[in-house]
């Protein structure tokens, strides 16, 4: 066998494993951890003791980053949790669709309409005024596990 005999081809991106494996153990509070398939953000951590049976074991309790629902998770300390990739991305906004819709400008000048308007009414309301008053916006979109959402707002000014 020779080495030209083998040819992967690799259809991967930077963004190929939507999560990754980490220890629950080194796992910290802010980090960010997959409980029941949702992408979270670990909001307290704690550790108990070894017992009887082995292992010390890990209780988190996180916040869903999407719909901003409380979960919680044990897990023994030297097992692997998924960890997601979480990606946050700036886009300028150029349009409000009347269905919710919003159209974004890409680095690369592409336009991105795929997203809807956030559902936490303050973030709403702040887009919303801002693109009625004529101000340049720049959302912040982050993307985990095959979602996006909108998490924040930029004024960069006038247009």
């Amino acid at each position: 066998m020779s080495d030209d005999d083998h040819h992967f081809e690799s259809k991967a991106d930077a963004g190929a494993s939507k999560t990754f494996p980490q220890q629950a153990g080194t796992i910290r509070k802010n980090a960010y951890l997959v409980i029941k398939t949702r992408p979270c953000k670990v909001v307290e951590v704690s550790t108990s003791k070894t017992g009887k049976h082995g292992h010390a074991k890990c209780h988190f309790v996180a916040i869903d980053i999407f719909t901003g629902k409380k979960l919680e998770d044990i897990v023994p300390s030297s097992h692997n949790c998924d960890v997601p990739e979480v990606v946050r991305t700036d886009y300028q906004l150029i349009d409000i669709s009347e269905d919710g819709f919003v159209s974004l400008l890409t680095e690369n000048g592409d336009t991105k309409d795929d997203l809807r308007l956030p559902s936490d009414d303050q973030l709403l309301s702040q887009i919303k005024e801002g693109f009625k008053d004529g101000k340049d916006l720049v959302v912040t979109v982050m993307a985990a596990m095959g979602e996006e959402q909108i998490c924040a707002l930029k004024d960069v000014g006038p247009k």
